[in-house]
């Protein structure tokens, strides 16, 4: 039987994420997705999450939103977690001039209505190597499409309630892995200061660059991480 990685993706995005990382890990791994419950409490999605996981304890691994979401499963259960893989997401909370954007984008989709991301948008966030990946951007339009207005408005309300969480992993005993492009716009990279070479069971790993969805980016440099992560 193999050892399983339960996967939780981030904003706005499935089981798709995934589609460019699994086929280079499920010869040896099975991986399992996390759908993020849509509600607006983090206390009720990681009670959510618990009661759907089977096994006992488990290898936890969260994109962005879904990093957050891991942490405070991990932070809030931690005797379900054996180790943690946090990618292109801190444990930080929302500063009030993010809370405040995420309003305005809220309000905006509210008045002209909900319209998905353009391809655009999402180029913006991509390496540069990868702005002609047609396919690339295909997936993440329609995973943004798929989900619509009210799994947005949740996520985005959601969001807004993030709190700081640095000192409660600070004081986990599992080992946590960070990994993260050395540029992305999306990152708190103010977090990521807060854990040094003094927390010897947290790592950090970065990699040059500016991708923010490195599972569909950056598949190989991700698995070749994820291999090392579950040796460990």
């Amino acid at each position: 039987m193999k050892e399983k990685i339960y996967c939780i993706p981030g904003l706005m995005c499935d089981e798709r994420l995934w589609s460019r990382i699994e086929p280079l890990l499920n010869h040896i791994y099975e991986i399992v997705h996390i759908k993020i419950p849509l509600v607006s409490d983090f206390d009720e999605i990681v009670d959510s999450i618990h009661d759907i996981i089977e096994d006992e304890t488990i290898n936890l691994f969260g994109f962005s939103f879904g990093a957050y979401i891991s942490s405070y499963f991990a932070v809030k259960y931690p005797h379900r977690v054996t180790k943690l893989f946090l990618n292109a997401g801190t444990p930080s909370k929302m500063t009030q001039e993010e809370i405040i954007k995420r309003n305005m984008m809220i309000e905006k989709m509210d008045s002209f209505g909900f319209r998905g991301i353009s391809s655009k948008k999402i180029i913006s966030l991509l390496e540069k190597s990868n702005h002609q990946d047609k396919e690339l951007v295909q997936i993440i339009q329609d995973m943004y499409t798929d989900s619509g207005k009210e799994v947005y408005l949740s996520q985005m309300k959601t969001i807004n309630n993030r709190i700081a969480l640095e000192e409660q992993l600070i004081n986990l005993n599992i080992p946590i892995t960070f990994f993260y492009s050395t540029e992305d716009r999306l990152l708190n990279y103010k977090s990521l200061e807060k854990f040094t070479n003094n927390h010897t069971h947290i790592t950090k790993i970065s990699r040059v660059g500016t991708s923010h969805t490195i599972p569909l980016e950056m598949p190989k440099k991700l698995s070749y991480e994820i291999l090392k992560w579950m040796e460990n």
